[in-house]
């Protein structure tokens, strides 16, 4: 009798067992979880470095998928990548819904991160599920002595997946632009450091410096640990968020200067908080600027004229 439990006992651990290892490995995983995801669930590793960084050193099997592929022109570069676009650079990536996706960054900061967190975001509005960012990035494979491979990807089989963005986690322009008016409500959180927030600098593609009107500021790197700054901390995550009043029903706005370091701020509240009502609005204040809305923090003329002479800006 206590065989056959036994044996049972083996078979439902077994019958378990494939169902433990097909669990979704995000939103931030590890070296170690990214080895197995890769031999057990064929996940796909996304390398956004710059290519030269690539070749010189990379995740075995990861595909070349620089930071760039999901960035707008020059002129305003938070600008959503159109749709069309979209589907040809994932379809030219291989990326499909049916396994998991790893987004590497290099890991040497806080805005390595921002990058990794801009990535998922577009990954997940365009109707992916499975997603993780490698915490620590590259940096924290080669420390943890995983192997690594050394120039060119070799052929990636293109996959046949079509882009239909999901709004859910997107603020459009007319969206804040409701929010400052009154008819919408929302808490827009400027992910810049506070020299940005007061106006006192700007990004150079900006028309002008200052800020959303009735935001406050939250850094983006406030998030990442003293003594590890390149990895974003869960348990500070959550800490944070209740200690400054960000709260499951709340409904957040992050922004910065072109959708970069908000990706971070978006990640850490929205992925790992669990708070559902954040959004990000993707091209910030370059977009909001360039488009000649009005704004808060502005300086006045003399003052302008001193930062740009100082070089401020």
């Amino acid at each position: 009798m206590f065989d056959s439990f036994r044996k049972l006992g083996l078979a439902a651990a077994l019958a378990v067992a494939p169902l433990t290892a097909m669990a979704q490995l995000g939103p931030l995983t590890n070296p170690e979880e990214v080895t197995q995801a890769q031999a057990t669930q064929e996940a796909i590793v996304l390398d956004i470095r710059p290519g030269d960084a690539y070749e010189a050193g990379h995740i075995p099997g990861a595909i070349p998928a620089p930071y760039g592929l999901f960035r707008g022109p020059a002129d305003n570069p938070g600008q959503i990548v159109p749709e069309d676009k979209m589907t040809e650079v994932l379809r030219s990536l291989g990326v499909t819904a049916g396994r998991p996706i790893v987004v590497v960054h290099q890991g040497s900061d806080q805005t390595d991160f921002g990058a990794a967190a801009r990535v998922y975001w577009s990954l997940k509005s365009s109707g992916l599920t499975d997603l993780a960012i490698l915490n620590g990035g590259m940096n924290a494979w080669e420390q943890a002595g995983k192997p690594t491979a050394t120039g060119a990807a070799g052929a990636i089989t293109p996959s046949d997946i079509t882009v239909t963005y999901d709004p859910t986690w997107t603020a459009t322009r007319e969206d804040v632009k409701a929010i400052i008016d009154g008819k919408d409500s929302a808490e827009l959180i400027d992910a810049r450091p506070e020299a940005f927030w007061k106006g006192e600098t700007k990004h150079a593609a900006a028309t002008q410096p200052g800020t959303l009107p009735q935001s406050r500021y939250f850094t983006h790197d406030r998030w990442f640990g003293n003594d590890e700054p390149s990895l974003i901390k869960p348990d500070l995550i959550r800490e944070l968020a209740t200690k400054n009043g960000f709260e499951a029903g709340d409904r957040l706005v992050s922004f910065c200067n072109t959708g970069h370091w908000a990706a971070t701020n978006w990640f850490a509240l929205s992925e790992v908080a669990g708070i559902e009502g954040v959004r990000m609005y993707p091209e910030s204040m370059v977009g909001w600027s360039n488009a000649g809305y009005d704004m808060a923090n502005v300086p006045g003329l003399f003052q302008n004229l001193l930062n740009k002479i100082t070089g401020k800006y």
